[in-house]
């Protein structure tokens, strides 16, 4: 069966994110495939390259960062949630005259249309966080 993800919790502030990151390796593990994660919301903070966790605790932004390299997943994390939040990449970085960039690796800035797409794509889309 094909899914789609969508994360609206952010990494520290709700048990979502990390329930979403365990249900997508249970997914891939039973022979299932995701069509796409996208991030919305508070879940933008998951897509962030600039997360640092205490040693003792799971970082779930590096977490969220490797699962989808290493099983090339397409990771979207909604535009308009994630400027306003101060998530963005070179371009928008560019084009509000910011310095720098904190989008990570494996992600992509993009609207609410990839997640209409991607929905149309899937057999189930489940959500985590509100």
């Amino acid at each position: 069966m094909k899914y789609t993800l969508v994360i609206h919790a952010a990494p520290i502030d709700h048990q979502g994110s990390h329930t979403a990151l365990r249900f997508a390796h249970a997914l891939l593990a039973a022979g299932h495939s995701i069509e796409r994660i996208f991030f919305y919301g508070a879940g933008v903070h998951n897509a962030t390259s600039h997360s640092v966790a205490p040693q003792d605790e799971l970082n779930l932004a590096d977490a969220w960062q490797e699962f989808i390299a290493e099983n090339t997943l397409d990771a979207v994390v909604c535009i308009a949630a994630g400027v306003r939040r101060g998530l963005i990449n070179e371009t928008e970085s560019r084009r509000y005259g910011k310095a720098g960039e904190n989008l990570a690796n494996g992600f992509d800035l993009s609207g609410l249309g990839q997640l209409v797409a991607a929905s149309v794509e899937s057999d189930r889309v489940v959500s985590f966080g509100h």
